[in-house]
């Protein structure tokens, strides 16, 4: 996605939280100094089925919709999860905000990690992003894209998966572990739940696609242009 498709949106969601343009910004530039840029061709998933793992409680129950997935993405702390039932995870998506040991130990093991940065986990970002081994990280950013770091959409983990696996060419995507309704989490993280399934409605529709995580609740959702 270039960003001249993304920023529309971009702004929209920083008026509706109220999020600082330039923090979003500074923490980007602060991760273009740690990381060098990715080679996206190891990710080569043109026409593949990719699962995208969600983070929600339901996730252990739901593994086996990777059992016919060519590929596997796992949001934050999904990569945990994925990993002790013993799948092999491709990707992990995360802002270094939950699990960033697990980060570190797939960037070890030649697992890429793609790390964001916003603008309130700059932090997070100097002390976990240096012990990362920096071949295996893709830098990510909401903001606009500088250098080694990306924007190919998205805006919370488990949706800025779903678009990564968009630009690198995947057929088909799946999902296992979302809940845009858990009753576990605080107000900040139900209005971000909202807003990825408003981002993945978009998605469908750019992609020609019906995602069966959406089903039944496509009219409920405010469509982005």
């Amino acid at each position: 996605m270039r960003f001249t498709h993304w920023e529309p949106v971009y702004k929209q969601i920083l008026d509706d939280f109220g999020f600082d343009r330039a923090g979003d910004e500074t923490a980007r530039d602060v991760l273009a100094r740690l990381v060098t840029p990715f080679d996206r061709d190891r990710l080569d998933w043109d026409g593949q089925t990719v699962a995208i793992c969600g983070a929600a409680s339901t996730l252990a129950d739901e593994l086996d919709r990777l059992d016919d997935a060519d590929v596997v993405v796992a949001a934050s702390t999904a990569a945990d999860v994925v990993r002790e039932a013993g799948y092999d995870l491709d990707l992990m998506v995360t802002d270094i905000d939950k699990n960033p040991q697990t980060a570190v130990e797939l960037t070890e093991s030649g697992i890429p990690v793609a790390a964001a940065a916003h603008s309130d986990n700059v932090p997070e970002i100097r002390e976990w992003v240096p012990k990362f081994d920096d071949e295996h990280v893709l830098g990510t950013t909401q903001a606009a894209p500088v250098g080694p770091v990306v924007n190919w959409g998205g805006f919370t983990d488990g949706d800025r998966a779903a678009f990564i696996a968009d630009e690198l060419g995947a057929g088909r995507l799946v999902f296992a572990g979302w809940d845009f309704d858990d009753p576990a989490v605080d107000e900040m993280k139900a209005k971000k739940l909202q807003w990825a399934a408003r981002l993945l409605e978009w998605l469908e529709r750019r992609r020609d696609e019906e995602f069966s995580v959406l089903d039944g609740r496509r009219d409920e959702i405010d469509p982005l242009p």
